[in-house]
């Protein structure tokens, strides 16, 4: 692969702070020039909110270069018989 394998965040849990920390130090250490966020499933708005907030409060000319939607499919959890389709999202963003 030719290709340099991107900064990639993945949102979870964690309060929405925690990740704008992440993108913010990712891209003031220079060596950042795209960042992309990965989230499935309830974490989904996290990600969304989380790239919303660092655009707008921390860096101006930061955007979103790509978005990119999905479905992934979990195995079956502890009691469940069947495997289960969770959505995906990977919000690319980059400094003008």
């Amino acid at each position: 692969m030719a290709e340099k394998q991107n900064d990639v965040v993945f949102v979870g849990n964690k309060p929405p702070m925690s990740y704008v920390l992440a993108i913010i130090t990712a891209f003031s250490s220079g060596t950042a020039k795209e960042i992309t966020l990965k989230a499935r499933g309830q974490a989904i708005t996290t990600a969304v909110d989380v790239a919303e907030i660092t655009r707008s409060r921390f860096i101006k000319d930061l955007k979103v270069s790509k978005i990119a939607i999905g479905t992934a499919e979990m195995p079956p959890r502890e009691g469940e018989n069947r495997s289960r389709m969770v959505s995906t999202i990977e919000i690319s963003l980059a400094k003008e």
